[in-house]
Protein backbone atom coordinates (compact mmCIF):
# COMPACT_ATOMS: atom_id res chain seq x y z
CA UNK A 1 0.00 0.00 0.00
CA UNK A 2 0.95 3.71 -1.03
CA UNK A 3 1.48 6.11 1.61
CA UNK A 4 -0.36 9.72 0.03
CA UNK A 5 -0.88 13.35 1.51
CA UNK A 6 -4.70 13.94 2.08
CA UNK A 7 -5.99 17.43 3.36
CA UNK A 8 -9.53 16.39 5.81
CA UNK A 9 -12.26 19.00 4.79
CA UNK A 10 -15.43 18.45 7.62
CA UNK A 11 -17.31 20.95 9.65
CA UNK A 12 -17.26 18.05 12.33
CA UNK A 13 -13.53 17.62 14.59
CA UNK A 14 -14.16 14.88 15.71
CA UNK A 15 -15.18 12.83 12.73
CA UNK A 16 -11.62 14.68 11.16
CA UNK A 17 -10.30 12.84 14.31
CA UNK A 18 -11.42 9.82 14.11
CA UNK A 19 -10.62 10.08 9.77
CA UNK A 20 -6.84 11.03 10.74
CA UNK A 21 -6.47 7.81 12.97
CA UNK A 22 -7.48 5.61 10.40
CA UNK A 23 -4.91 7.23 7.56
CA UNK A 24 -2.41 7.47 9.63
CA UNK A 25 -2.74 4.00 10.92
CA UNK A 26 -2.19 2.80 7.48
CA UNK A 27 0.70 5.13 7.01
CA UNK A 28 -1.18 8.19 5.01
CA UNK A 29 -0.35 11.68 5.53
CA UNK A 30 -2.98 14.09 6.89
CA UNK A 31 -1.24 17.34 5.86
CA UNK A 32 -3.89 19.73 6.57
CA UNK A 33 -7.69 19.86 7.94
CA UNK A 34 -10.46 22.62 7.68
CA UNK A 35 -14.21 23.06 8.68
CA UNK A 36 -15.54 24.88 5.66
CA UNK A 37 -14.73 25.44 1.42
CA UNK A 38 -12.30 28.64 1.35
CA UNK A 39 -10.42 27.04 3.82
CA UNK A 40 -10.40 23.57 1.79
CA UNK A 41 -9.25 26.05 -1.25
CA UNK A 42 -6.70 27.27 0.14
CA UNK A 43 -5.27 24.58 1.80
CA UNK A 44 -5.10 22.60 -1.44
CA UNK A 45 -3.53 24.82 -3.35
CA UNK A 46 -0.96 25.71 -0.37
CA UNK A 47 -0.01 21.89 0.59
CA UNK A 48 -0.49 20.63 -2.78
CA UNK A 49 -1.93 17.20 -1.21
CA UNK A 50 -2.44 13.69 -3.04
CA UNK A 51 -5.90 13.38 -2.30
CA UNK A 52 -9.09 15.65 -0.69
CA UNK A 53 -11.50 14.11 1.25
CA UNK A 54 -14.28 16.35 2.06
CA UNK A 55 -17.88 17.00 3.20
CA UNK A 56 -20.48 17.47 0.54
CA UNK A 57 -22.53 19.37 2.90
CA UNK A 58 -19.85 22.11 4.65
CA UNK A 59 -21.14 25.69 6.57
CA UNK A 60 -20.71 28.90 4.89
CA UNK A 61 -20.89 30.09 1.15
CA UNK A 62 -19.07 26.90 -0.79
CA UNK A 63 -20.56 23.12 0.45
CA UNK A 64 -18.11 20.52 -0.57
CA UNK A 65 -19.26 19.64 -3.75
CA UNK A 66 -18.66 23.22 -4.98
CA UNK A 67 -15.04 23.01 -3.65
CA UNK A 68 -14.59 19.65 -5.37
CA UNK A 69 -15.66 20.67 -8.73
CA UNK A 70 -13.02 23.45 -8.85
CA UNK A 71 -10.25 21.15 -7.50
CA UNK A 72 -10.95 18.97 -9.96
CA UNK A 73 -11.55 21.52 -12.95
CA UNK A 74 -7.95 23.03 -11.66
CA UNK A 75 -6.41 19.28 -11.86
CA UNK A 76 -5.18 20.04 -7.95
CA UNK A 77 -5.71 16.25 -6.67
CA UNK A 78 -8.55 13.59 -6.80
CA UNK A 79 -11.43 14.40 -4.64
CA UNK A 80 -13.40 12.09 -1.93
CA UNK A 81 -16.83 13.74 -1.00
CA UNK A 82 -18.57 12.51 1.77
CA UNK A 83 -22.10 12.74 2.66
CA UNK A 84 -24.37 11.80 5.86
CA UNK A 85 -27.05 11.18 2.69
CA UNK A 86 -27.58 9.01 0.02
CA UNK A 87 -30.22 11.22 -2.01
CA UNK A 88 -29.90 10.65 -5.67
CA UNK A 89 -29.24 14.76 -5.97
CA UNK A 90 -25.94 14.41 -4.66
CA UNK A 91 -24.42 11.76 -6.17
CA UNK A 92 -25.58 13.96 -10.01
CA UNK A 93 -23.69 16.93 -8.52
CA UNK A 94 -20.66 14.33 -6.91
CA UNK A 95 -20.42 13.34 -11.24
CA UNK A 96 -20.57 16.76 -12.51
CA UNK A 97 -18.28 18.03 -10.05
CA UNK A 98 -15.50 15.09 -11.37
CA UNK A 99 -15.60 13.62 -7.90
CA UNK A 100 -13.99 9.56 -8.06
CA UNK A 101 -15.88 8.42 -5.00
CA UNK A 102 -19.23 9.35 -2.78
CA UNK A 103 -18.96 7.80 0.56
CA UNK A 104 -21.64 8.16 3.21
CA UNK A 105 -20.97 8.19 6.76
CA UNK A 106 -20.16 6.77 8.74
CA UNK A 107 -16.69 5.77 7.54
CA UNK A 108 -15.21 2.34 8.07
CA UNK A 109 -11.67 1.41 7.39
CA UNK A 110 -13.04 -1.13 5.23
CA UNK A 111 -14.68 1.55 2.97
CA UNK A 112 -12.45 4.10 3.26
CA UNK A 113 -8.99 2.62 2.49
CA UNK A 114 -9.83 0.51 -0.28
CA UNK A 115 -11.54 3.69 -1.66
CA UNK A 116 -8.75 5.86 -0.72
CA UNK A 117 -6.10 3.37 -2.70
CA UNK A 118 -8.29 3.15 -6.06
CA UNK A 119 -8.94 6.93 -6.11
CA UNK A 120 -5.17 7.64 -6.22
CA UNK A 121 -4.48 4.50 -8.87
CA UNK A 122 -7.50 6.19 -11.20
CA UNK A 123 -6.22 9.50 -10.70
CA UNK A 124 -2.40 8.75 -11.42
CA UNK A 125 -3.72 6.63 -14.51
CA UNK A 126 -5.68 10.07 -15.80
CA UNK A 127 -2.53 11.68 -15.53
CA UNK A 128 -0.51 9.82 -17.58
CA UNK A 129 -3.23 9.47 -20.08
CA UNK A 130 -3.97 13.53 -20.40
CA UNK A 131 -0.01 13.56 -20.43
CA UNK A 132 0.57 11.05 -23.53
CA UNK A 133 -2.61 13.70 -25.28
CA UNK A 134 -1.10 16.66 -24.64
CA UNK A 135 2.74 14.60 -26.01
CA UNK A 136 0.63 13.54 -29.21
CA UNK A 137 -1.23 16.99 -29.83
CA UNK A 138 2.47 18.72 -29.82
CA UNK A 139 3.62 16.22 -31.86
CA UNK A 140 0.96 16.40 -34.41
CA UNK A 141 1.38 20.14 -34.03
CA UNK A 142 5.12 19.96 -35.03
CA UNK A 143 4.55 18.02 -37.86
CA UNK A 144 1.95 20.63 -39.41
CA UNK A 145 4.18 23.15 -38.99
CA UNK A 146 7.77 21.21 -40.58
CA UNK A 147 4.85 20.29 -43.46
CA UNK A 148 4.13 23.73 -44.35
CA UNK A 149 7.71 25.04 -44.04
CA UNK A 150 8.86 22.29 -46.42
CA UNK A 151 6.39 23.12 -48.54
CA UNK A 152 7.80 26.65 -48.22
CA UNK A 153 11.32 25.89 -49.30
CA UNK A 154 10.56 23.63 -51.78
CA UNK A 155 8.43 25.90 -53.49
CA UNK A 156 10.60 28.89 -53.01
CA UNK A 157 14.41 27.28 -53.53
CA UNK A 158 12.69 24.43 -55.65
CA UNK A 159 13.86 21.70 -53.73
CA UNK A 160 12.24 18.33 -53.12
CA UNK A 161 10.55 17.40 -50.27
CA UNK A 162 13.63 15.35 -48.94
CA UNK A 163 16.25 18.31 -49.85
CA UNK A 164 13.72 20.35 -47.81
CA UNK A 165 13.55 18.12 -44.48
CA UNK A 166 17.67 17.88 -44.32
CA UNK A 167 18.13 21.68 -45.38
CA UNK A 168 15.66 22.64 -42.04
CA UNK A 169 17.64 18.91 -39.86
CA UNK A 170 21.08 20.50 -40.82
CA UNK A 171 19.84 24.37 -39.63
CA UNK A 172 18.04 22.45 -36.15
CA UNK A 173 21.18 20.68 -35.62
CA UNK A 174 23.92 23.95 -36.59
CA UNK A 175 21.93 26.29 -34.11
CA UNK A 176 21.23 23.31 -31.87
CA UNK A 177 17.19 23.90 -31.24
CA UNK A 178 14.29 22.07 -32.76
CA UNK A 179 13.29 21.61 -35.69
CA UNK A 180 9.70 23.00 -34.91
CA UNK A 181 11.67 26.01 -34.30
CA UNK A 182 13.54 26.08 -37.25
CA UNK A 183 10.12 25.37 -39.55
CA UNK A 184 8.40 28.31 -37.31
CA UNK A 185 11.31 30.88 -38.55
CA UNK A 186 10.88 29.03 -42.46
CA UNK A 187 7.24 29.98 -42.00
CA UNK A 188 8.02 33.30 -40.20
CA UNK A 189 10.99 34.49 -42.86
CA UNK A 190 8.17 33.42 -46.07
CA UNK A 191 5.31 35.94 -44.51
CA UNK A 192 7.89 38.50 -44.05
CA UNK A 193 8.82 38.37 -48.00
CA UNK A 194 5.29 38.81 -49.06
Amino acid sequence: MSEFRLILIDSDNVWRKNVKAMLTKYGHWVVGEAGDGLSAIKLVRSREPDLLIIDAALPGGMDGLQVAKIVHEDKLAPVLVTSTSDDHSILEKAKEAGVFALLIKPLGEMSLLPTVELAMSKYQEITVLEQKIKDLQETLETRKIVERAKGILMETQGLNEAEAFKRMQRQSMNKRVSIRLVAEAVIMAHSLNK
